[in-house]
């Protein structure tokens, strides 16, 4: 018997069954790097600590009200940083989200830190025009109904606007796209209305329509009517007629080229129409909102400007940055899965 015999027979005996291969030791230590909590969880933690620091221990420049609330709030932030760090293995995708922000999130406590110091600590930025962080902290707490009554508003005239004005914007670019008798008719109405801005047409639009609702629902709707509907003709005109000659020599009908062809050959200019309509629709609602419409936003913003609480003011930009921000991520996660093939194309 030889002595590798007897190494390899004494090396099963013990339970060590076969070495490992390379393959399995880079895929172990792979894991183990994977599964390491990323160092910039603590560097997050402590930027909040100290965010925390400046504005409690700092003396403010005049009484603010929730500045001890805002502080505990920063180290509320720090310590889920510190407990994402110790127990990073198990959170999954939670934790791997902490650990791909947690530098962002870094950079959020110095801007904060920064805006505190020079609004409430050595008063670089004059009072009240540019409150501190607890100031829009304290408008949160002591109106969030008014807030949120306006945040609905808003929402329900920005989709009822969007879904009328999409849906009218596809189909009168699937008409003057696929037939030139509607795009005889259709081509001039697009290049001498859709360049108008729709906030140029408030006065008009209140004058016809019974309600200031209905008359913001018809501005938004326009807005977003216009940018559908020239993508989406250009959609349609752009599909090469090859699928169409190959497609009628099977034997198909013009309702097949239709659903089958031209409709979703077009979905990516129509995603990209979309995304122009929702900036624009934003904007109209806005401006109609300060205007006409006694609820909303946009009417919030000009109730905290008359008032002088621009605390609230500030709150409800913010509000705003977020609510729109997250309708625009909505709409181009609703492209990626529709258009898998194309998923990644347009960046948000």
């Amino acid at each position: 018997m030889s002595d590798q015999t007897v190494f390899s027979g004494a090396h099963a005996a013990v339970g060590g069954g076969a070495p490992a291969t390379p393959e399995q030791g880079i895929s172990t230590r792979g894991r183990d790097i994977a599964l390491r909590p990323p160092r910039s969880l603590l560097v997050a933690a402590g930027a909040w600590v100290l965010a925390g620091a400046v504005t409690l221990l700092w003396p403010n420049i005049q009484q603010f009200a929730r500045t001890s609330d805002l502080a505990v709030a920063q180290w509320i932030i720090a310590s889920l940083f510190v407990v994402a760090y110790g127990v990073y293995p198990r959170l999954g995708k939670v934790g791997r989200w902490f650990g791909v922000n947690a530098p962002r999130l870094a950079g959020l406590a110095a801007v904060l830190s920064v805006w505190q110091i020079a609004s409430a600590k050595i008063g670089l930025w004059p009072q009240p025009y540019i409150p501190p962080p607890q100031g829009v902290l304290d408008a949160y707490i002591t109106d969030y109904k008014r807030l949120l009554d306006s945040i609905g508003s808003s929402l329900l005239l920005l989709v009822t606007g969007v879904v009328i004005g999409g849906l009218a914007g596809f189909v009168t670019g699937l008409a003057t796209g696929w037939t030139s008798r509607v795009g005889y008719w259709t081509n001039p109405v697009l290049r001498l209305i859709g360049p108008i801005p729709a906030t140029a047409l408030i006065p008009i639009a209140l004058f016809l329509f019974p309600t200031s609702f209905s008359a913001s629902v018809f501005l938004v709707a326009l807005a977003t009517w216009f940018p559908v509907a020239v993508l989406t003709w250009s959609g349609v005109s752009s599909i090469d007629s090859s699928y169409y000659d190959v497609a009628r020599t099977l034997g198909a009908r013009e309702r097949f080229l239709l659903l089958k062809i031209a409709i979703p050959g077009s979905l990516p200019h129509v995603f990209v129409g979309l995304f122009m309509a929702l900036g624009s629709a934003i904007s109209v609602l806005v401006v109609a909102e300060m205007v006409g419409v006694k609820s909303g936003l946009g009417y919030y913003l000009d109730w905290s400007q008359g008032w002088a609480a621009y605390g609230h003011m500030f709150g409800g930009l913010l509000v705003m940055a977020v609510l729109f921000s997250s309708l625009t991520t909505l709409l181009f996660r609703t492209r990626d899965r529709l258009l898998v093939g194309q998923k990644g194309d347009v960046q948000w």
